[in-house]
């Protein structure tokens, strides 16, 4: 799908990432928000210590992965995640600079906490930059920085606006300002203002647009704007506008475009414009059209794209286009393309994009791209490539961004980019890593698998890992395998599920293994089955679960299940059971809470089993998708605990008087709480920790000493933007506020 519509789908504010609601029916890791298994209850995953002061800033040291991660688990000395990821890179915050030559961040810069949407070079070997931030360096900076050509921030400039940043443009001593603000540089300021580029002064230049300004383009004494408003300037102007860089009024100059103008550059007598319109200038245009810089009619000059256009960048005779599109200039182009000025018909240059691209910035012989992609020219590249300006060969040049790139700005040596991403100059690592408890650095361990993890476990000196596998550690293995933890290498150990393995937990010498296969360890198992952890064979304990199990958790002689099923150990059980691991067939004991709905998550503390999920009643008691169950009485079992959360629950960890839950809530235990929580194991209240995760899910947790490790779909948690996984510390080996700059360190 093409997504180019992210760089101005929070300008209508129409949604919010995350916000839709979990369906039980759909399959899981096929969308967004659909919920992952936690793997919890192997012997020894649950802290028997309470947490000490737990900070809620993640470390800054941990690096980062470009896609979900499913499955965490711990040791003392190391972190096994897993999921759908390609790759682990260093946290460097969300805009970069990054060398031209070699394609990695320069040697120090000023880490920003927050989206960056906007760049622009200040001629001095310094950068302004603008988004969604609010710590520049450390230093306070509220969503526009300007930054000097040492990386350090200018103490001096700080325009503090009240809103954000889409776009920036400089003009001799003036920047000028576009987005959803309302005050910036110590006056109000609908949505577009000029600044002085020396002390972040708002001039008195104010064209006063009443809706968000996406674009903005300086060509003499004019300044071309673009975006999502109906009035600027203090004249009717539909999505484009030309105001006076003198007065800030609307020139009569009107090309009047039917829907979102996203991209804008001006050469000579006329201006190019893209974006989600059918009409501009008087004529129909499919998304991107030349106009007449006098009149503002449409000239004849019509590329017709059949998807949206989000940048546009001008060299000589030719017009360098990025988006969403599929074919544009009569010929099939994907989201780039090279238009002749003078015909607009598509040249030659193809380097053939998987995906969508936000940005462009051209640099002599190259044109760099930016976007939402993990493919260009037939080679991988994710987000971030260059692209030979003459022929559309793909270069060298490989930052690995593990996120979208909003913006770039090239300038001399440098090339600075912006966007979501969190994360510059990553490792290889498919869909399975190991990172150095200590460092938060990835360790040589590479299994190399083959499809997606769902569910890890450790024991001893293996690593157990499930989900829809098709080879891993070097072997063919289907679904579930065992991997040595020294080495990554694929042991001989192989139970062959012909479905997918959502749950693993491991008690002595059985593995046990839940979701929706119908034969594994050489034997008809339903969903659920006990494996010999020496031969990978399936024992003779045989619950036969009726659907999908998600969720397992061991207690002593009992296998704790859940998930989607309505009979299981021989009994009818709604979606969460408790079977005997000493009873082969028939196995399901006494205890049944019948939950409502799908259980997703479960963990043991002592007496007491919780549960998450999607349900709204379990163990007698109306609970909403939390709950903690009694492990002794047989029947109508839920206890006064209560959390109430807003949203489905996917994980769940415990340490001493602490319950850790993750999930797509925004409410829980009386507080507002953005996907992840610490609860109050006695009273169900959230207690002060609040890393305030946003962009998707959590989908995994996993608890060890005084670390909390949090995986998922995340986009920001723990005072920054991070790509779907964080390391919490007891208080210590968080971001230092006082820290001016990231200094890049190899880890070759």
């Amino acid at each position: 799908m093409f997504e180019w519509f992210n760089i101005i789908f929070w300008i209508f504010s129409t949604k919010s990432m995350g916000g839709s609601a979990v369906k039980p029916s759909r399959p899981r890791s096929l969308g967004r928000l659909v919920a992952v298994a936690l793997v919890v209850g192997a012997v020894g995953s649950l802290a028997t210590n309470p947490i000490r002061a737990q900070s809620a800033t993640a470390r800054d040291e941990t690096w980062v992965t470009d896609g979900w991660v499913n499955a965490v688990v711990q040791t003392t000395d190391t972190i096994y995640i897993g999921g759908i990821f390609t790759q682990v890179g260093p946290h460097t915050g969300s805009g970069v600079p990054i060398e031209a030559a070699t394609g990695r961040p320069v040697a120090a810069f000023a880490k920003v906490n927050g989206i960056v949407r906007a760049c622009v070079p200040d001629g001095s070997g310094g950068w302004y930059i603008g988004g969604d931030f609010t710590r520049v360096g450390g230093v306070a900076r509220n969503r526009i920085a300007h930054l000097l050509a040492d990386g350090s921030v200018d103490s001096a400039w700080n325009p503090d606006i009240i809103g954000g940043v889409s776009a920036l443009a400089i003009s001799g001593s003036t920047v000028y300002v576009g987005g959803w603000f309302t005050r910036i540089g110590g006056q109000n300021r609908n949505r577009i203002a000029a600044l002085s580029a020396v002390t972040g002064a708002a001039t008195a230049w104010n064209p006063n647009a009443n809706d968000t300004v996406v674009v903005l383009v300086v060509s003499g004494s004019t300044v071309y704007v673009g975006g999502g408003f109906t009035s600027i300037g203090g004249q009717t102007r539909n999505r484009i506008a030309a105001l006076s860089a003198a007065t800030g009024a609307a020139t009569a100059w009107n090309p009047n475009a039917n829907d979102v103008v996203a991209a804008l550059a001006a050469s000579g007598s006329t201006v190019y414009v893209g974006g989600a319109f059918t009409s501009i200038g008087g004529q129909t245009r499919n998304r991107i059209a030349a106009v007449d810089a006098a009149t503002g009619a449409a000239t004849a000059w019509d590329p017709n794209a059949n998807g949206d256009v989000s940048a546009l960048a001008l060299t000589g005779s030719l017009v360098y286009v990025g988006g969403g599109f599929f074919q544009i200039g009569g010929a099939g182009r994907l989201g780039l393309a090279a238009l002749d000025k003078a015909t607009g018909a598509a040249t030659t240059w193809n380097p053939s994009l998987l995906g969508s691209v936000t940005d462009l910035a051209v640099s002599g012989s190259t044109v760099y791209v930016g976007g939402s992609f993990p493919l260009i020219g037939k080679q991988a590249r994710s987000n971030l490539a260059a692209v030979d300006a003459a022929t559309g060969a793909l270069t060298a040049w490989d930052p690995k961004a593990n996120d979208v790139v909003y913006c770039l700005a090239a300038s001399g040596s440098t090339v600075y980019a912006g966007g979501i991403f969190s994360g510059i100059g990553g490792q290889t690592r498919n869909k399975i890593a190991a990172l150095d408890a200590a460092t938060g650095a990835p360790t040589a361990w590479d299994p190399n698998c083959g499809g997606r993890i769902e569910a890890l476990a450790v024991s001893g000196s293996t690593v157990y890992a499930g989900g829809m596998i098709s080879g891993i550690g070097g072997q063919t293995r289907k679904n579930i395998a065992a991997l040595d933890a020294a080495t990554g290498a694929a042991t001989a150990w192989n139970p062959n599920a012909d479905g997918e393995v959502f749950a693993l937990a491991v008690s002595g010498a059985t593995v046990y293994a839940g979701g929706l296969f119908r034969n594994i360890g050489g034997q008809a198992r339903n969903n659920i089955a006990a494996l010999d952890a020496a031969t990978g064979a399936a024992t003779a304990w045989n619950p036969n679960a009726s659907e999908r199990v998600e969720a397992l958790a061991i207690s002593g002689s009992t296998v704790y299940v859940g998930g989607s099923f309505m009979n299981i150990g021989g009994q009818t059980r709604k979606n969460i059971a408790a079977l005997d691991t000493n009873i082969t067939t028939n196995n399901a004991t006494a205890w049944n809470p019948n939950a409502g709905s799908w259980v997703f998550a479960l963990a043991v503390s002592g007496s007491t089993v919780y549960a998450g999920g999607v349900f709204t009643n379990i163990g007698g008691q109306t609970r909403n998708r939390i709950a903690a169950l009694d492990a002794n009485i047989n029947t109508n079992n839920a206890t006064a605990w209560n959390p109430n959360a807003g949203g489905p629950v996917n994980a769940l960890a415990t340490s001493g008087t602490t319950v850790y839950a993750g999930g797509s809530f925004w409410q829980i235990g009386g507080q507002t709480r953005h996907w992840v929580a610490a609860l109050d194991g006695a009273t169900g209240a959230a207690t002060a920790w609040d890393p305030k995760a946003d962009g998707g899910a959590v989908n995994a947790l996993s608890v060890s000493g005084s670390t909390v490790c949090v995986g998922g779909d995340f986009h920001t948690i723990g005072g920054g933007t991070r790509a779907s996984f964080a390391q919490f510390g007891a208080g210590s080996g968080s971001e230092n506020p006082a820290s001016a700059l990231w200094r890049w360190r190899r880890y070759d």
